[in-house]
């Protein structure tokens, strides 16, 4: 039995890799398997598609490829990445909330109870950074992406490491953080 295909591109029986618009069925005696194509990042200068940078390559590249196309493409994927825990997380919450134990010992009954608030409070805050999260894909593909909001010098590779969500550089966030600890704002 041959490949059958929805795309113009042959594929050969077993292939895995694809590089066609749509998703192509790929026969192997009695089972069928759809193989979704590769789809890679495309700089905006080129149809060229780019290559996912990895920590290490981003660290050692130097000053001036600051938030190059690579780089923000990176950030991009990681927030995606960061977006879809927080979402998957907060479907497994649902689940988990719906899963009703009745329970007769009081003792037992507060601890579900203390869990469930925990677990609440934790998803109340993903909720806050998936907020983030979606702001700062905006920004990347506002340009903003990886400078500071008040002084619009560069945030730090370093830093958005650490933080990929972080609008300040380490510098305003350390004035920001003084002046709340003195003026109580």
């Amino acid at each position: 039995m041959g490949a059958k295909s929805t795309a113009a591109p042959a594929v050969k029986k077993g292939s895995a890799k694809v590089s066609g618009k749509a998703p192509v069925e790929v026969s192997s005696g009695t089972t069928t398997l759809e193989v979704a194509p590769e789809v890679a990042p495309v700089s905006k200068t080129s149809s060229k598609p780019l290559r996912i940078l990895t920590e290490e390559e981003i660290l050692r590249a130097p000053e001036k490829d600051y938030m190059n196309s690579a780089q923000l493409e990176f950030f991009r994927q990681r927030l995606q990445e960061m977006e879809q825990d927080i979402l998957r997380n907060a479907g497994e919450t649902t689940e988990h909330l719906r899963e009703t134990i009745i329970v007769p010992d009081p003792a037992d009954r507060a601890t579900i109870e203390e869990e469930h608030a925990l677990e609440l409070r934790t998803r109340d805050r993903e909720r806050k950074l998936l907020k983030k999260i979606q702001q700062s894909i905006v920004r990347i593909d506002s340009g903003d992406y990886g400078y500071c909001e008040e002084t619009g010098d560069p945030i730090g590779i370093p830093r958005l490491l650490a933080r990929p969500t972080a609008t300040l550089s380490l510098e305003a966030q350390e004035r920001r953080e003084l002046k709340q600890r003195m003026y109580g704002e």
